[in-house]
């Protein structure tokens, strides 16, 4: 392997997700949290700021419907379902318990109201309507939801029902909800937009959003509450200044109160002492090397995807980035094909390794090429 230097300057050469304490000397312990697991993540790049039992497997009450409404969104941009399409209500709809919109046995509702209930109202019985809608049956439905949960990576989560209704199964963890919001904002903001709404009237009953966020913080622009005996009060929440946005997760807090008080606290800590900074786009050119027995000779190195983070505030001179590239690339080369490494030090420390990938693809070039780049690379190996 051959080493480069960066080609730009270091403080521009930045992305990925590093140890919190490696570069934050200079900036305050993170806050304890009276929770039993909770994470501050950055949405645009997933980096963790702040975690705690970020892994462990909690009940997580009606914060399960994110992923309900997760998957009405892909089935809506997948034309599978529209806003204004009628949902028959079931008598199980009906009939079920905690927080609801208070649809009606045999009624036919919007799609797009149901979304509204689910995300505003926490609606239990709206929950469920969509999930008979869309799979045929609530069980089915949780198929889909573990099936989803699985292509996010959410290892840690499992889901036995569509609204978090108390079932010794159903699991998740701070950290799996945090990937499931971020996904949520970025797949599907048009979806996310409802979690801002303050209240929604259905039926002639006017409910407020539960997320008291709303109310105190107006960056904070979503996204669901939580609540049973087993699972005590959970939050995720997302907010967003200037150009960066974080998603605070906390679950198990005592009361309701505590839960936007936890969380507020998180998201204070990440917006006074973290900055985002975004360095390059997916496929600009970082670098270039030579190929052997190609019909180009040189191809251009860069990354499958943008480069951003956070990282505490003023901190940039702390960096340091050296990218490593393949000795004696050879043709054929596919576009995206791992041929070297993007390092980011802080001092003697590994922040963060990323692929280079090949930027265009290479074809092998014709016979009388390859033999003499066979004879070139004997004498340069003796060399």
């Amino acid at each position: 392997m051959k080493t480069l230097r960066a080609l730009a300057p270091l403080s521009a050469l930045l992305a990925g997700v590093f140890s919190h304490s490696a570069l934050a000397n200079d900036i305050p312990s993170a806050p304890r949290v009276d929770a039993s697991g909770y994470i501050l993540m950055d949405a645009a790049s997933g980096q963790i700021m702040v975690e705690h039992n970020i892994h462990e497997p909690l009940p997580p009450a009606s914060l399960t419907k994110i992923m309900t409404d997760y998957i009405a969104a892909r089935e809506i941009a997948n034309d599978n379902l529209a806003l204004d399409d009628m949902v028959t209500i079931s008598v199980k709809a009906w009939r079920m318990g905690g927080s609801r919109m208070f649809v009606k046995e045999g009624s036919q509702v919007k799609v797009e109201d149901l979304l509204r209930g689910i995300a505003i109202q926490s609606g239990n019985d709206a929950a469920v309507a969509i999930a008979e809608h869309i799979a045929g049956s609530e069980e089915a439905f949780a198929e889909m939801m573990n099936q989803q949960a699985n292509r996010l990576g959410m290892k840690n989560s499992f889901f036995a029902n569509a609204t978090g209704w108390p079932d010794e199964r159903q699991v998740s963890s701070a950290y799996d909800m945090a990937v499931l919001g971020r996904a949520l904002i970025q797949n599907y903001p048009e979806n996310y937009a409802l979690y801002k709404e303050k209240s929604f009237s259905y039926n002639g009953i006017d409910q407020t959003n539960r997320n008291l966020l709303l109310w105190r913080d107006p960056s904070v622009d979503g996204m669901k509450t939580g609540h049973t005996e087993a699972a005590g009060y959970s939050l995720v929440a997302s907010a967003q200044r200037d150009s960066m946005r974080l998603i605070a997760v906390v679950m198990g807090a005592k009361s309701e109160q505590a839960r936007a008080r936890e969380t507020q606290t998180l998201l204070n800590y990440g917006f006074r002492f973290y900055e985002s900074y975004e360095a390059y786009d997916a496929g600009e050119t970082l670098t270039t090397t030579r190929v052997w027995m190609g019909t180009d000779a040189k191809v251009a190195l860069g990354l499958d995807e943008k480069l951003a983070m956070v990282i505490p505030r003023g901190s940039h001179d702390s960096l340091d980035a050296q990218m490593t590239v393949n000795d004696h690339v050879r043709a054929p080369i596919e576009q995206g094909q791992q041929l070297g490494t993007l390092v980011i030090r802080s001092g003697e420390q590994v922040l963060l390794e990323k692929p280079l990938v090949a930027l265009t693809a290479v074809e092998e070039a014709g016979l009388f090429k390859r033999l003499w780049h066979h004879v070139l690379l004997f004498f340069h190996n003796l060399f």
